[in-house]
């Protein structure tokens, strides 16, 4: 016999047990294809680049003077090259990467807040207005960089519009300026659309209020729109790094290949790997990697990008006055 009040023991605890270990068992299976998904197209092609960085390309052997029709084992002789042999091709390459993503990131930014609080205003016809901003988003980066290519011929509107006559597509700073304007035009809307979901949870009430106490419209642009806009602005703007990083269609489109003034890390990568040197060609993929990768754990470590969407809302001033007037109660 059981005694009034006794509560059985080992059994509720097993069952919670059970049913937790039975919970990661299925999702488990959930996730099981996406996880096999992933292997197959980012985790072997990366472990592929990395060792394919460690070979040299076919060919005379320095030790033996024989052809080799295999490629040599050369350890971490081609990442030693990108900081020697090779390293001034290299510097000018992740010169040109950070400039571009630094200048475009920036004014994509700028031009994205403003499209977002146009297309968040009640105005008559703001479907059209939304969907004329998010048009250039939707055109390949390929057909934009051939459209650009137009505009900045010798003969073109750029050139029309412009005092004197500017070669854009050869060689000089006005190639960057080029691939900064067209790059800025085609991806400032994906910033504007995701600030704009961020507002669009801004209740009304707050700035009704603000206007209550007296708030300018600059006041309350920046003491409510930017600081709960926050979270959506930083993912915006670390996609828009992160693909920037990685940029090659535009300018390889707009201005060309093995052009020094535009030269990213993923066009000289692809530019060994086209002259069959495979093993340089993968040491610069990996080396970029590691470059996104380092960019990447910066926003999300750093600067606190919520990138998948679980953080905790950090609590007001007021809760935590609370919080600690509620401490000292329970502490008297």
């Amino acid at each position: 016999m059981v005694a009034i009040g006794m509560r059985p023991t080992g059994k509720q605890p097993a069952s919670k047990s059970a049913a937790k270990a039975e919970s990661i068992k299925f999702g488990s299976l959930l996730v099981a294809p996406t996880m096999l998904v992933l292997a197959v197209v980012v985790a072997y092609p990366m472990l592929s680049a990395v060792r394919q960085s460690l070979y040299g390309p076919e060919g005379i052997d320095s030790r033996t003077g024989f052809v080799s029709d295999t490629e040599p084992f050369v350890g971490l002789q081609n990442y030693s090259a990108v900081f020697t042999e090779a390293g001034g091709r290299f510097w000018n390459a992740f010169g040109n990467t950070a400039f571009l993503t630094a200048t475009s990131v920036a004014l994509e930014t700028a031009l994205g807040i403003g499209m977002a609080l146009i297309m968040h205003r009640a105005l008559r016809g703001r479907a059209l207005i939304r969907a004329s901003i998010l048009v250039p988003w939707a055109i390949p980066t390929a057909i934009v960089a051939l459209l650009w290519r137009w505009i900045f011929n010798a003969d073109g509107v750029a050139n029309a519009i412009l005092p004197g006559t500017t070669l854009w597509t050869t060689e000089g700073f006005h190639a960057k300026l080029a691939v900064i304007f067209a790059e800025t035009w085609k991806t400032a809307p994906f910033i504007g659309l995701l600030v704009l979901a961020g507002l669009q949870l801004i209740p009304k009430e707050t700035y009704e209020a603000a206007k209550v106490d007296g708030a300018g419209p600059w006041r309350r642009f920046i003491s409510i729109t930017l600081p709960l806009v926050k979270p959506a602005l930083l993912v915006a703007v670390l996609f828009r790094i992160l693909d920037s990083l990685r940029m090659f269609d535009m300018p390889y489109v707009l201005i060309g290949a093995r052009k020094e003034s535009v030269e990213t890390l993923s066009m000289l990568a692809h530019d060994e790997a086209m002259n069959v040197r495979f093993g340089p060609g993968a040491a610069y993929a990996v080396l970029l990697f590691l470059f996104v990768f380092l960019v990447a754990f910066t926003f999300v470590k750093v600067l606190g990008a919520d990138v998948v969407g679980d953080a905790a809302p950090a609590p007001s001033r007021r809760t935590r006055r609370k919080a600690r007037a509620r401490e000292e109660v329970s502490s008297s």
